[in-house]
């Protein structure tokens, strides 16, 4: 028992020293954790790893579709209604981001425009919800500009899960350079399934078989942690679990 013991914390130690070179922590966070196993993992998980999961994607998500099953239009009335109140900066982006939320993404690029041409053109949260409505709106060449300008003052999101994705989604419906470096990018810094599914459809329309042999791999990576995963993580990942089936279950007629 007391070496199962050790190497538990070993093994927590080094999950978390994963994350932490994932997700573009300090080369401190390794010592603390290599030198001091288990009290570095419970610093590291209430100083670092929690407070990811709370700004996930995931987490993220999960909780929008949780409040647009119970008042599907909660979000955008109250957000309307503190604009209508007081039309500041903050509430504008507020109804941005729910009228994207809700599938408005026209009337939520009047918005985030409207927010961008003043004091608070440079947000990130700002340039970040800009970006989504323009790529959602189908003007990609604006989308890829903003998310340029979000790289520039904030040079960190290209390695946070949401905006990374975004970026290598642009250049894909571009089909610019760098398209399969920028979802490489993405896969390092997910929290879902989608960045997988997303680049597997991707290099799946690409020429070399290499790529085609890459996709295949992904999907079923997809569909084997499918297996694993908790109710709320099968209901987020719905939709790019089924889409990774469906491509497997092609790719095996096609042999």
């Amino acid at each position: 028992m007391p070496y199962f013991g050790i190497g538990l914390h070993v093994i927590i130690a080094i999950y978390f020293a994963v994350h932490a070179v994932r997700s573009g922590q300090g080369m401190y966070w390794l010592f603390i954790l290599f030198a001091f196993p288990m009290l570095g993992s419970v610093v590291y998980l209430f100083a670092i790893y929690l407070p990811s999961l709370r700004h996930s994607r995931s987490a993220r998500v999960a909780t929008r579709a949780i409040a647009q099953f119970v008042d599907p239009n909660r979000a955008v009335r109250e957000a309307r209604a503190e604009f209508d109140r007081a039309p500041t900066v903050q509430h504008r982006m507020r109804l941005g981001a729910a009228l994207l939320a809700a599938g408005n993404a026209g009337e939520a690029l009047e918005h985030y425009q409207a927010a961008a041409n003043g004091p608070f053109a440079n947000d990130p949260t700002l340039l970040l919800g800009l970006a989504q409505a323009q790529f959602s709106v189908g003007n990609h060449a604006a989308a890829d500009a903003t998310l340029s300008s979000l790289f520039a003052v904030n040079p960190q999101a290209r390695r946070q899960s949401e905006p990374a994705l975004l970026h290598a989604r642009t250049l894909s419906a571009l089909g610019a350079p760098g398209t399969r470096a920028a979802f490489e990018q993405a896969l390092t810094c997910a929290s879902d399934a989608a960045p997988r599914c997303l680049f597997a459809d991707w290099l799946a329309g690409q020429t070399d078989e290499a790529d085609h042999r890459r996709a295949t791999s992904l999907y079923a990576e997809i569909a084997h942690d499918a297996k694993y995963w908790p109710r709320h993580a099968r209901e987020h990942n719905r939709e790019w679990l089924q889409r990774a089936q469906a491509a497997l279950a092609l790719s095996s007629t096609r042999r």
